[in-house]
């Protein structure tokens, strides 16, 4: 079995790792300042700021004479954030990965050995690498070699996708410069002393003579250069995490500004969740705010979905009804994965609402009533009347099971709220009352059911249920449910028996 690494390198991380959430500056000359006041200095650039003439290392002082370059702080949290996401979709290549990044640069090895028959070619492979990894918003470059240190220099001195065939590594490595190799400023000044400038020629050089004058470490550079070197693989276990972060250069008030950054934020967890087949069950947003406080909502739909649309919609309609109380600083969307779920209707079924509409509705009736006024009743845990909460509506994923037809029974129509009645007791058993402005007297009575409770709160509750049997005046029959509040000292009725 032929062993293939695949290198992926992405150069000028920390620029990439900002404009990755804001592709309105892509086009437009970016730098990145890095360090403490009033020492700040360039540390990332990209390709149109060297076109106006600004170069890494110039201080914040300098960058004046370029008014139209546009200036950003480093954020370690946000290239934590691209990093996990860079190591999460070369995990779904291969679960051996290889992490070889620097503070300026993004490097992973990927063995692939074996893979051909998952992905295809090696040409291949790396053509769908790259547009995974273009759709996180990184522009990088991937090699492919059989051997490891072979495809880190190939990858750092390309643009796109090289493949280089086994046994053809010395001729590929050959015209690239010294500067894909990680020397010391000892070993560089030594090699410009002796004319070297690129791979090939150091790796021309007597083994011998070179040991002589630099040691071990002389035979490994000319291993390096010929892509002779062995290499022990160090996997890592990437963890699958869907989170986003970005720190925002002015502090945000605008509801509407918000949701444009929460949108690009959105694409960037769709796309890594249905990297995996998976959507997104719930989305929790974490915003840091001026004065050091932070403010924290989770919006969950009834079923998993990908839906940008939806779930900006679902944001928006959340923090309107829960506006942060200051400006904002700083914003973490963190999602939790889950599966898409399909069902499939009957032929004759009658026409449901789409989940995703009825999320959207009742997150605006929710605006409207109350948060704790939409959902489905549950009855609580206590033997007071009527007595039940609302909770989110959840959707089953087992089928339920079809129900065997009982024997008919009477249906019982709650009033709410209940009406109140004048009784008439004889022998303390009701005997006659009014309801709906007719006279009815009792037939027959079954009862009394008394319940009480909640005597250490001050809305204790007693009650006597009756179920009578009333005739009117007028020879019609009502059967209904009637209670007696015994702390209010009053007769209601409760429901109606069809």
């Amino acid at each position: 079995m032929t062993t293939r690494y695949a290198c992926l390198f992405a150069q000028e991380f920390p620029h990439q790792a900002l404009l990755r959430l804001r592709p309105e500056l892509q086009r437009k000359p970016v730098v990145v300042l890095d360090g403490e006041q009033p020492f700040e200095h360039v540390c990332s650039l990209n390709n149109p700021a060297r076109t106006i003439g600004v170069e890494p290392g110039m201080t914040k002082l300098e960058m004046e004479m370029f008014p139209a370059a546009v200036i950003l702080q480093r954020s370690r949290a946000e290239e934590e954030v691209a990093h996990a996401a860079l190591l999460e979709c070369a995990g779904t290549f291969s679960p051996r990965v290889e992490d070889q990044s620097s503070d300026r640069c993004f490097t992973c090895v990927i063995d692939m050995t074996g893979t051909e028959t998952l992905f295809g070619s090696p040409d291949t492979l790396g053509e769908n690498l790259l547009k995974k990894t273009q759709a996180l918003g990184i522009q990088a470059s991937i090699a492919i070699s059989s051997n490891f240190h072979a495809a880190r220099c190939l990858a750092r001195a390309g643009i796109g996708v090289r493949v280089v065939p086994r046994g053809m590594e010395c001729a590929a490595l050959a015209p690239l410069p010294l500067t894909v190799l990680d020397l010391s400023p000892e070993h560089v000044e030594t090699f410009s002393m002796w004319g070297i400038t690129t791979l090939g020629a150091l790796g021309n050089l007597a083994e011998t003579e070179l040991i002589a004058r630099l040691g071990q470490a002389g035979k490994e550079l000319r291993l390096l250069a010929r892509g002779e070197s062995p290499h022990l693989f160090s996997a890592i276990e990437p963890s699958f995490a869907l989170q986003e972060r970005m720190e925002l250069d002015s502090p945000v008030e605008l509801l509407d500004s918000l949701l444009f950054i929460l949108g690009v934020m959105l694409d960037q967890l769709i796309v890594r969740a249905q990297s995996r087949i998976l959507a997104l069950a719930s989305i929790t947003l974490n915003l840091d705010l001026e004065g050091g406080t932070s403010h924290s909502r989770t919006v969950q739909p009834a079923l998993p979905n990908a839906e940008r649309k939806l779930w900006l919609k679902l944001i928006h309609l959340d923090l309107q009804a829960h506006p942060p109380q200051a400006a904002i600083h700083s914003l973490t969307l963190s999602a939790q994965p889950g599966s898409t779920s399909k069902v499939q209707l009957g032929l004759f079924s009658p026409q449901v609402p789409e989940p995703m509409r009825l999320d959207v509705t009742l997150a605006r009736i929710r605006n409207i009533v109350g948060e704790g006024c939409v959902g489905q009743a549950v009855l609580k845990d206590t033997n007071r009347h009527d007595a039940f909460r609302i909770e989110p509506f959840v959707v089953s994923s087992s089928t339920a099971s079809h129900r065997q037809a009982g024997p008919q029974r009477l249906a019982m129509r709650q009033l709410r709220p209940p009406e109140i009645v004048i009784m008439t007791v004889h022998n303390r058993h009701p005997d006659s009352f009014v309801f709906r402005e007719k006279q009815y007297t009792v037939e027959r009575a079954y009862g009394p059911w008394s319940s009480s409770g909640d005597w250490w709160n001050p809305t204790l509750w007693s009650l006597e249920q009756w179920d009578l049997v009333a005739r009117g005046h007028d020879a019609t029959w009502l059967c209904c449910c009637l209670t007696r509040d015994l702390t209010h000292e009053r007769w209601q009725v409760e429901a109606l028996y069809d």
